[in-house]
């Protein structure tokens, strides 16, 4: 049964009903389709109600405040003109059936894919995405997670400033279109991830405050005062949010969220948002894989619990930035800004890939304060671990892809200690053919808040890695998003070809050998480093264990960690009884002394 929500227009037998919750005024309008505007009947609480009985599936419509303020609905289904216009009643009840045979996939067997709907294609449509999915299951892909939909003002956008949560931005194209991408996908056996913000609004198009208590000052984040979860009136605002969560999911068969920063969700409520949020969505939809992943820069493992037989609590996974940092310090060398706190790469490396977090409790010098907490009882899909993602990409002066550009022995390493290990690993699109294209931030606002964008950005830059002086990509100029776009005709072309071949082996690698031992894994691992050479082993519940051996560096190392190895899974480089070439590595299963 398809669950009534409390926020947006209700399609009943004998018109529309719309839903208004704004407790800050006295009188609300309704305006649509030209028609005179109608005054909406007072609800208790701040509610504001009308029945339409001309109204039906295109409807448009605007709520008008008393100071003459037009708003679009809140909890607007889909703005065919952009943020500023008029909502749009839709209705995806038919469609909702279509799809309902598919159930998910296991998260253990999971292999994410970030991608930006703008950027994915020329076209930066739901539709032209569709047309990529073959690409995607011949890689051996089996999830894609889009960068937040939600409707942003203006011509592009990261996703990040969006205003409406509940309304799929109409440069994409409808909500239809969404759900075609999603049945396409399913049919490939491809499940859909989707990105959504619940720790601040985007800072063009919310009319929310206007109306209704959104934020609240009693919580500060870096977007200014946080939203409303525990303050005078909150009950709306957290159920405004938790059912844009359950409404994904139920409406769009969407199989799994990833939470924006939950850090900056600031609640001292009895009950934490985040845990009413897990709570009620694995209370939906028992029946299928749904599963949740949050950015937390805190680091804390009790948002990734486990029950007695392994299974996520409240949150599958976190991000891993450690892996990345360390990795990237391994590779690069790079050391500015918070790559500085992973100086010590291979010992870096070496404890996230067998524990998760590398700072887990100590101070960490770039943040000037501790950070994280011991994370080693957590199993390894606890964690996604990544070469690229938007952000390390986009936090660069130039949004280049650095790790594009290594050599490729160096990069081979990384591509193939990222897919073998045992945490759950993300592509970022592209990425498999080694695309160089950059992926800088990019957004249209009005030329004011364009202008102080601008200045912004210049000065969070300037303390990101890959930052000269006064060079910084205008993020508000079209030829910077149209930089973005991917570059298709580069992965059929040779170079690209061999890189798109190398992943596709090493994922079908995982997928046969891997990931039946990754189902095995309760718990994470143990970590030894000697001479600059690196070993994890991670215990199997049948005693045995799955170990990596590497030498991220580009000289031969005499060492015997890999003397031991009988079941050889994957070797690269060069192995001799007495060491290991540069940029050599091996994984493998052995018996077990843990």
């Amino acid at each position: 049964m398809v669950t009534e929500y409390s926020f947006g227009p209700l399609i009943e037998n004998d018109g529309v009903l719309f839903r208004f919750w704004a407790p800050q005024v006295e009188r609300v309008f309704i305006e649509f389709d030209g028609a005179p505007r109608q005054e909406m009947e007072v609800h208790a609480d701040g509610w504001f109600q009308v029945k339409i009985s001309e109204a039906k599936c295109g409807t448009r419509y605007r709520f008008l405040l008393p100071d003459g303020l037009s708003v679009p609905d809140p909890a607007s289904r889909h703005q065919p003109d952009d943020a500023f216009g008029p909502s749009e009643v839709v209705d995806l009840g038919d469609l909702w059936a279509r799809d309902s045979v598919w159930r998910g996939r296991p998260w253990h067997e999971t292999v994410l894919y970030e991608l930006h709907v703008g950027a994915f294609t020329e076209e930066g449509t739901f539709r032209a995405a569709i047309d990529r999915l073959d690409h995607l299951s011949k890689l051996g892909v089996t999830a894609i997670q889009l960068m937040p939909i939600a409707d942003f003002p203006g011509r592009w956008n990261w996703g990040y400033d969006g205003v409406l949560p509940y309304a799929p931005d109409s440069r994409y194209g409808r909500p239809e279109h969404l759900f075609e991408l999603v049945e396409a996908a399913h049919r490939r056996g491809i499940s859909v991830f989707l990105d959504v913000v619940y720790n601040h609004f985007g800072p063009s198009g919310n009319f929310l405050p206007t109306y209704a208590p959104l934020f609240t000052p009693h919580h500060q984040t870096s977007w200014g005062d946080g939203i409303n979860f525990d303050d005078a009136k909150n009950g709306p605002i957290r159920e405004f949010l938790l059912q844009n969560a359950l409404y994904w999911i139920e409406h769009f068969h969407i199989d799994g969220l990833r939470f924006d920063a939950v850090h900056a969700i600031r609640d001292d409520s009895a009950r934490h948002f985040l845990e009413e949020l897990a709570v009620r969505i694995r209370r939906k939809f028992p029946d299928r894989h749904v599963h949740l992943i949050v950015e937390n820069e805190e680091n804390d493992p009790g948002l990734l619990s486990r029950d007695a037989v392994a299974r996520a609590s409240l949150f599958d996974a976190q991000w891993n930035d450690d892996v990345h940092h360390a990795l990237h310090v391994a590779t690069t060398g790079e050391t500015f800004g918070y790559y500085g706190d992973y100086a010590e790469a291979i010992e870096a490396l070496a404890k996230a890939l067998a524990e998760g977090f590398v700072y887990q409790g100590e101070v960490m010098p770039y943040r000037g304060e501790r950070r994280g907490a011991p994370s080693g009882h957590l199993p390894p899909t606890a964690f996604v671990s990544f070469l690229h993602n938007h952000d390390h990409i986009g936090n660069r002066a130039d949004g280049d892809r650095v790790m594009a550009s290594l050599p490729e022995p160096a990069l081979a390493f990384a591509v193939s200690l990222m897919l073998l290990s045992p945490q759950v690993p993300m592509l970022f699109m592209g990425e498999e053919w080694c695309s160089k294209r950059p992926f800088p931030y990019f957004c249209d606002f009005d030329e004011d808040l364009n202008e102080a964008v601008r200045k912004g950005r210049q000065e969070e830059l300037s303390q990101m890695p890959g930052f000269e002086g006064e060079h910084v990509l205008d993020p508000t100029a079209e030829e910077t998003f149209r930089s973005s776009v991917l570059d298709w005709e580069v992965a059929s072309s040779k170079s690209g070809s061999v890189w798109v071949e190398r992943y596709r082996q090493m994922i079908g690698l995982r997928r046969e050998r891997v990931v039946p031992l990754v189902s095995m894994m309760s718990k994470g691992g143990q970590h030894w480093v000697s001479e600059g050479v690196l070993r994890v082993e991670w215990p199997l519940d049948d005693g045995r264990v799955y170990l990596l051996v590497a030498n991220p560096s580009d000289c031969y190392i005499r060492t015997q960690m890999q003397a031991d190895v009988t079941d050889v899974l994957y070797a690269l480089g060069d192995h001799r009884p007495d060491g290991v070439g540069a940029w050599s590595l091996v994984f493998g299963i052995t018996a077990g002394h843990l």
